[in-house]
């Protein structure tokens, strides 16, 4: 599960989730971007943050290393939605994301997922962040797999 839901995914998550997955508005996607553990922001600080490029705007920086680069997954993901009546609550669930032959460099500290509703724009202050997950990895030059734990990765209740 998430370890902090950015204020403006409180209450989202869900609609955003069936968003991608029905492709309305087409084209929606969520968007992973790993954050380097050099100069990282606490999370008070980047929970505030309300777009991408807010996230970014400090101290904190996405990760360069080559072998990296942004995921993204939309309706054909495998993002998945469960409803549960009975516990009166809504789990989220995604493919462990996996990324290849990642150089050194710059040390993993969070992955963000955020909502990119047109990702025909591309513009980091259109990606809303959603979650931050603890993702301590120490790239040297073989494959990371960022995953997901068998409870989803968010939980609305």
């Amino acid at each position: 599960m998430a370890n902090l839901v950015f204020n403006r995914g409180l209450g989202r998550g869900t609609e955003w989730s069936e968003r991608v997955n029905a492709n309305d508005p087409a084209n929606s996607i969520l968007v992973w971007m790993v954050l380097a553990t050099a100069g990282i922001e606490s999370d008070a600080t980047l929970k505030d943050k309300d777009d991408f490029a807010a996230v970014v705007s400090g101290t904190t920086n996405e990760v360069t290393n080559s072998g990296y680069a942004r995921k993204t997954l939309d309706q054909t993901g495998g993002i998945v939605v469960t409803y549960d009546d009975s516990g009166d609550k809504v789990d989220i669930d995604c493919p462990d994301q996996t990324w290849t032959a990642v150089a050194a460099g710059d040390g993993f500290n969070d992955v963000v997922i955020g909502y990119d509703s047109d990702s025909t724009g591309g513009a980091d202050s259109a990606i809303l962040p959603w979650t931050l997950h603890d993702f301590v990895v120490v790239p040297d030059g073989s494959d990371i797999t960022a995953q997901i734990a068998a409870a989803g990765f968010f939980r609305a209740s």
